[in-house]
């Protein structure tokens, strides 16, 4: 009986291998991609592409690991959530009172230590924010909402 289970959850994960999903591979740099929108200086784009890009605009560089399903699917899930809650390529095509908000939403997750995902970080060093990160991108945030000019609704 044993070995029958195993056998089927070995077919089960080998079976699970084709299905793969769309890969997120489109160009990152886009004439909509907030560095050609807003003032970003190279020091926070820097921090943007190592700890955001990678879930949140239309390119992902992804790990070996993303080929073995189901951990392929489970960060195409991510990626896609991602992209839903904030696309920096894709952020021209915003309007000015959602700007405000996603760059709002940046701050506090930054600053609340949400974002980039623990998860994330776990095994992406390299896009874990030192404190100083944060408050240069939480004060490039705020420059730039006051430069957007969007009065907060009460």
């Amino acid at each position: 009986m044993k070995k029958k289970v195993l056998i089927g959850i070995l077919v089960i994960l080998v079976g699970i291998q084709f299905i793969r999903p769309d890969k997120n591979d489109g160009p990152a740099d886009t004439p909509q991609d907030i560095t050609h929108f807003v003032q970003v200086p190279d020091s926070v784009t820097t921090t943007l592409k190592l700890a955001c890009y990678n879930c949140h605009s239309n390119h992902t560089d992804y790990p070996w690991y993303a080929n073995i399903s189901p951990v392929s699917l489970w960060l195409a899930h991510h990626i896609d959530e991602g992209k839903d809650e904030l696309n920096f390529s894709n952020f021209a095509q915003y309007d000015k009172k959602r700007m405000d908000h996603k760059l709002e939403e940046v701050a506090e997750e930054v600053e609340e230590s949400h974002m980039p995902l623990p998860a994330y970080t776990l095994v992406h060093q390299d896009a874990k924010l030192s404190e100083a990160q944060k408050q240069q991108l939480i004060e490039w945030v705020k420059t730039e909402r006051a430069k957007l000019g969007v009065i907060p609704e009460k």
